[in-house]
């Protein structure tokens, strides 16, 4: 007898930002409704969405009326427009990210939204970068949220936040906890008079997750911004990646909506088959946990 499979599809927003962030929460909530109507179940908007990268500038002493034209509380203003998209849709929403003011600090933050409006939880991004025009570390604190996966209407998922792409740690922990989907909202490009000397950074952006997906049996998205900002170009190339890492979807650099429909059961299957998890020798990761000299 044939088993129906769980499949959903996922919706990428992949957007140039406007220097107002109103304008951009607008587009983010048009987005969230076109990838509904082409049949998307979960979307994800990129990092940051709601501004301009403005982490690019090292140094700049923001004033408060400048802070507080993309700082936001959770809930607030911004989640408070997705909850209300995602019920109108009847979608989940990865809201990308946006800069969070708390009470102990101010950080890089996803809220996860399931598709009745309720507010599932947060993540803040863990791995903070600082180097030429990615000053991060200039305008957010670590991340103290820890990893986490999201049980949503339409399957298991979790966020990961650009920077942290680059750490297999963290999709690991993921998929230890369950996960099917890892979201990436992302914020990359190229820098003028900065070369690619190690060589194309947007292969081994997209095959980095590429790495993760097989090693973890994940389905991953990454959704990244496009667009000129300043000395930057971000490449856009949003994608989806099967749990065997097969690139399913790719977008190109301009702004679009990528749709795509996944195997939910797939990853199961490959896990199973290629015993990655039960063959684990966790007793032999020691150095793993050891700080870096």
């Amino acid at each position: 007898m044939n088993q129906t499979r769980r499949t959903v599809k996922v919706g990428l927003v992949q957007m140039e930002m406007a220097i107002s962030p109103e304008e951009n929460i607008s587009n983010a909530v048009g987005g969230i409704a076109k990838a509904a109507k082409r049949g998307a179940k979960i979307v994800c908007l990129p990092e940051l969405f709601t501004t301009r990268y403005f982490a690019q500038y090292e140094g700049v002493d923001l004033s408060e009326e400048e802070k507080g034209a993309f700082l936001e509380r959770i809930p607030g203003h911004v989640t408070d427009s997705l909850c209300r998209a995602a019920i109108e849709n009847g979608v989940v929403v990865v809201g990308g990210s946006i800069y969070e003011k708390a009470d102990d600090g101010l950080y890089n933050t996803s809220a996860v939204i399931d598709a009745d409006g309720t507010i599932l939880g947060t993540y803040r991004k863990t791995h903070i970068p600082h180097d030429e025009n990615f000053f991060e570390q200039h305008y957010f604190k670590p991340g103290d949220t820890g990893f986490r996966v999201f049980d949503t209407k339409f399957g298991r998922i979790s966020v990961l936040i650009c920077y942290d792409q680059w750490f297999p740690e963290a999709a690991r922990a993921c998929a230890l906890m369950g996960a099917e989907i890892i979201f990436y909202p992302t914020a990359i490009g190229l820098v003028d008079g900065i070369e690619q000397k190690e060589g194309d950074w947007q292969k081994a952006w997209e095959n980095v997750m590429r790495g993760h997906a097989i090693a973890n049996n994940v389905v991953i998205a990454g959704v990244n911004r496009c667009g000129r900002e300043d000395r930057m170009s971000f490449w856009g190339g949003s994608f989806v990646v099967d749990a065997f890492g097969r690139t399913m979807k790719r977008a190109s650099n301009k702004e679009t909506i990528v749709v795509h429909e996944i195997d939910l059961d797939h990853g199961a299957e490959v896990r199973e088959g290629w015993g990655f998890f039960r063959n684990r020798r966790p007793e032999c990761y020691s150095k793993l946990v050891e700080k870096v000299r």
